[in-house]
């Protein structure tokens, strides 16, 4: 009976059979989050607008806020973080800076700028400590490409090496910074949206590109995928939609087990537009956004939702089981089976 009353009182956070509770962290800080890195069970960087980056180093605990001096009015949509003391930042909209921390936020250094008035820098991922892509959205009909291999000292124009020009109205998602993921050993994938959504891949550290049809909702500048995650080089997936229509779900969810080449319609689709995504393990994987949380249970197949609670990111950490999810008004949870 007490858990039942226990239930029913954390509705929509909690839900029978299979159970999920949602554990706030943190709360009411004037910053939208979108920007998540969860090292381990005790490590999670955040980022968001107002140009503010967040910090825990107990597990959620207690939380350090900080604006890097000079970028207060950046908005961070990215971020990417080693331990507790290193940590990459990119901001989305002009001008374009990437930022980087070595001693825990007290201090930033500049290790990127542009002042082109089209530049709009998307998403970074890591393929280790040192090498990294961030991708922007198109100038000129061309991918913005940027590439490190000094753990983000410096970074290399690498955009030529992508030749296939891209469609008029496509471009990418900086929802959460996550339509680019990379895998060790040199293998990245980049998803765009707007008027045609496609899926880039480059199996060699950028050097060299392929291009994939990704048929989820497209065709207006609201829609796409806003997310995508991959198990490993075969199985993956792409959330989205359309972020204006939050609470419809006519295409927003797709999979793939041949790395991105071809896509196809679960079961049962997500519940609404969907700006996050991870894989928990291969059978179990986690979907967020604005309209609320689903889950699914056997590889994405079929999917429940337990959560009416709007979030614009979720991620599992690197070296442990903690799943995070973050949103508005500096909103951290993490999210618990039961």
């Amino acid at each position: 009976m007490k858990k039942l009353i226990w239930c029913l009182l954390m509705a929509p956070f909690f839900c029978a059979a299979q159970s999920y509770t949602f554990k706030p962290l943190s709360e009411n800080v004037k910053t939208s989050l979108r920007g998540l890195s969860v090292v381990s069970d005790r490590v999670t960087w955040v980022s968001g607008s107002n140009g503010t980056v967040g910090k825990t180093v107990d597990g959620g605990k207690t939380w350090t806020w900080m604006k890097p001096e000079g970028y207060e009015k950046l908005d961070f949509r990215d971020i990417e973080a080693f331990d507790e003391n290193q940590a990459v930042a990119v901001n989305a909209g002009s001008p374009a800076y990437i930022l980087k921390t070595i001693d825990g936020g007290k201090t930033w250094t500049e290790h990127y700028k542009n002042l082109d008035s089209a530049i709009f820098l998307d998403g970074l991922g890591f393929w280790d400590k040192n090498k990294a892509i961030i991708f922007g959205d198109p100038i000129n009909d061309k991918m913005q490409l940027l590439k490190t291999e000094d753990a983000g000292a410096t970074w290399a124009n690498i955009s030529a090496n992508l030749t296939m020009p891209m469609a008029k109205g496509e471009a990418g998602f900086a929802a959460s910074g996550t339509t680019i993921k990379t895998l060790p050993g040199g293998r990245v994938w980049i998803a765009t949206g707007g008027m045609v959504s496609n899926i880039y891949y480059s199996a060699d550290y950028g050097k060299h590109w392929q291009r994939f049809k990704c048929p989820i909702w497209q065709g207006e500048s609201t829609t796409g995928p806003f997310s995508m995650d991959f198990l490993n080089a075969k199985n993956g997936i792409v959330v989205g939609g359309n972020y204006v229509k939050d609470k419809e779900n006519a295409n927003n969810v797709l999979l793939t087990n041949d790395g991105g080449r071809t896509w196809q319609k679960p079961a049962t689709p997500v519940f609404g537009y969907r700006s996050g995504v991870c894989f928990i393990n291969a059978n179990t994987l986690v979907a967020t956004g604005t309209s609320g949380t689903d889950v699914s249970t056997d590889g994405g197949q079929h999917w429940k939702h337990i959560s009416d609670h709007s979030f614009n990111a979720v991620q599992k950490a690197k070296n442990g089981k903690s799943v995070m999810l973050a949103g508005e008004k500096g909103s951290v949870y993490q999210f618990i089976t039961n």
